[in-house]
């Protein structure tokens, strides 16, 4: 062998072992990075194949509904389906005449704009909900049109069976279903209920495997919400609100209807209102209005969204005016100070130190008892009696009464009132506020406060929730009335009474009279205030109690700046009597039973239980009783003509009485 072939046979032999050794180091390598992954990060990415190859799906809870004491659904939860696309899939499937076509087809069954759907069909994005909560009958013509590329997805959507009954108590959901507002914000916890999930093992396709292995976790559906609004009384709330709201031209009408001796709120209205079926939709609103929501940008639409679904009997505070007379008098009878025959004079004016305050009108009303002052509105004798009190003992009726604190109702953002602070009283202060000036208060708080004196004295918490209930009916939570304090005592409650008796009997709630009721009251107008200064506008009630003798009701309507009329007597009082006329009768009268109105009477009528008839025989039984009908969801007459459903529900229940001209609704699956 050659040197020259012996050296390349060395370095041959040195580049093999180079080679062997870095394969070597590279295998060593390997060997430590395998067993890292597999021994020391083992766990984890055990962890994450196993995500990959699960489909966990969440399941929606079914939302609770919400029921009237009565047992008539207020808000339920329907069946309906949300509409998604896959542009790419129906570009990739559909050429431009084709997709032309389909496009046009959606836009007429969605009753949508063709263009918006065209431009969400050439998004780059890979999913894109086309609609959201349409009824079956829209999904059902969508699923005809075959179109690969949409799917048609089970969904629910909240709904008010009733519209717009009781809608600012209700409040409404948002597109996902939670609570935005009244009710439906305060219980969205118990009325959402626990979602539930579905994990399935997976191929890389997603399909589910042969043999892997499901879980399920059932979904805990939510409560039901049992209100203490009664069904029948809030529709005649509704209606005399609305009716007032035309008839005095106001900007705002709200009432509001308790039981003192429970503290259950049996009716609560404002209008103008909304339907919680499209909250976000103004209602009765004419062309040029509706015009001007339209023109607004988003940030003012929200401003006006939130204002139409706010709830001024417990969110906003007012100055109540001669309402707040009941306290000072009672007040003053409490400490032995006065009683109901104490004589007094009014010369219609007032000094208070070098303040000159006067009487509405400059009206001098002479010698009166404190009756009589009541009955009259006198503010001089109002200022003398809270004077005489001196501020100390005027604030602890301030206190007692709950006008500092807020009542706790069961309602979203309860606003607290304005009252001046005890050290910053003077007797100017002192003396305006023994009128029903100078001091801002919620309608809730002053319903409160009168309720303590129709329940002899004792002040019940202010509720709108009797119970929860679960899908079966039974009961979870029940909400027992609740005892406040002992604000005045029986003696002096009893008074009291008396002289809200007398005020319309006599005096300027006249107007309230109802043949074969005993019925007190006493008006309120007031001065409207922003940021510390009136406006000119003023805020018109009646607040009202009846019957005197077995007090049931405690009702108070606020006219916000009506254009006709000057005082609450002109107002608010004709609107509590529409209501009083059906709702007194109601509460404490039997069937068919017939009372005095203004203009003639008013007769009303037994309704009967048709739930579980055929349409037939409920149209039969209706007929028999004198009453009309409508069916809903409704039918044209040619659907009606040959309907013969089975009645599902009814409104009102079998039970009840309505006037002769008031519908019974049907209600069909």
């Amino acid at each position: 062998m050659s040197e020259k072939s012996g050296k390349i046979n060395s370095q041959t032999r040195k580049r093999i072992l180079l080679v062997f050794l870095l394969i070597a180091v590279l295998m060593i390598g390997l060997l430590f990075r395998t067993a890292w992954i597999q021994i020391v990060r083992g766990e984890e990415y055990t962890s994450k194949a196993k995500a990959q190859q699960k489909l966990d799906t969440s399941i929606k809870a079914k939302r609770g509904a919400i029921y009237g004491r009565n047992g008539e659904q207020l808000a339920t939860s329907v069946a309906c389906y949300t509409i998604w696309m896959r542009p790419a899939d129906i570009r990739n499937s559909f050429k431009d005449d084709r997709r032309n076509e389909l496009i046009t087809k959606l836009a007429e069954i969605l009753s949508a704009d063709p263009e918006n759907i065209r431009k969400k069909i050439e998004s780059t994005e890979p999913l894109i909900k086309l609609a959201v909560k349409v009824d079956k009958d829209v999904a059902d013509s969508i699923g005809e049109l075959n179109m690969a590329g949409v799917d048609i997805l089970p969904d629910t959507r909240r709904s008010y069976p009733q519209g717009t009954l009781a809608a600012t108590v209700l409040g409404s959901v948002d597109d996902d279903g939670h609570g935005r507002s009244g009710i439906e914000y305060m219980y969205n916890e118990y009325l959402s209920g626990v979602a539930g999930r579905a994990v399935t093992d997976t191929d890389i396709s997603g399909n589910a495997l042969a043999f892997g292995e499901s879980k399920y976790y059932a979904a805990q559906d939510g409560l039901n919400v049992v209100l203490t609004i009664d069904e029948m009384l809030q529709q005649y709330l509704d209606e005399a609100i609305k009716e007032g709201y035309a008839e005095f031209e106001c900007e705002q009408v709200m009432g509001i209807c308790v039981d003192p001796k429970t503290g259950d709120i049996l009716a609560m209205s404002v209008y103008p209102t909304f339907d919680p079926n499209t909250p976000m939709t103004p209602i009765d609103l004419d062309e040029e209005s509706m015009a001007s929501y339209e023109a607004m940008d988003p940030e003012e639409k929200t401003l006006y969204l939130s204002k139409m679904w706010r709830n001024p009997l417990v969110n906003d505070v007012y100055e109540p005016g001669s309402t707040l007379k009941l306290i000072t008098s009672s007040a003053s009878i409490e400490e032995g100070l006065s009683n109901p025959d104490r004589g007094f004079y009014c010369e219609g004016i007032l000094w208070v130190e070098d303040a000159e305050i006067h009487d509405a009108d400059d009206t001098v009303h002479g010698a009166v008892s404190l009756t009589q002052a009541v009955g009259m509105s006198c503010n001089s004798v109002h200022m003398q009696l809270a004077l005489e009190m001196g501020k100390s003992r005027y604030y602890k009726y301030v206190n007692l009464y709950g006008l500092n604190d807020l009542t706790g109702i069961d309602y979203p953002a309860e606003s607290g009132s304005l009252v001046y602070c005890l050290d910053n009283i003077g007797p100017v202060e002192l003396a305006t506020m023994g009128f029903g000036q100078g001091i801002a208060i919620t309608p809730i708080q002053l319903v409160t406060a009168i309720g303590s004196i129709a329940n002899d004295g004792v002040m019940m918490k202010p509720h709108l929730v009797q119970k929860l209930t679960d899908e079966d009916g039974n009961t979870v939570v029940e909400y027992e009335p609740e005892v406040v304090r002992k604000v005045i005592s029986k003696s002096t409650a009893r008074e009291m009474l008396t002289i809200m008796e007398a005020q319309t009997e006599y005096y300027g709630g006249v107007g309230a009279k109802i043949e074969g009721y005993r019925i007190g009251g006493k008006t309120g107008t007031a001065d409207q205030t922003v940021d510390g200064v009136y406006t000119g506008k003023r805020d018109m009630s009646f607040i009202s109690v009846a019957p005197i003798d077995d007090p049931q009701l405690v009702t108070l309507i606020v006219c916000s700046s009506p254009k006709k009329g000057l005082w609450g007597s002109d107002t608010a009082i004709p609107i509590a009597r529409k209501f009083l006329v059906n709702a007194l009768p109601y509460k404490t009268a039997g069937v068919n039973s017939v009372i005095a109105g203004t203009s003639g009477t008013v007769e009303r009528a037994y309704v009967p239980d048709i739930t579980g008839l055929t349409f037939k025989e409920a149209k039969k039984v209706l007929k028999e009783n004198g009453l009309e009908y409508e069916v809903r969801p409704e039918l044209s007459k040619q659907e009606l003509k040959d309907a013969d459903f089975v009645v599902v529900d009814q409104y009102p229940k079998g039970g009840n009485t309505i006037r002769v001209d008031e519908k019974v609704f049907i209600y069909r699956e």
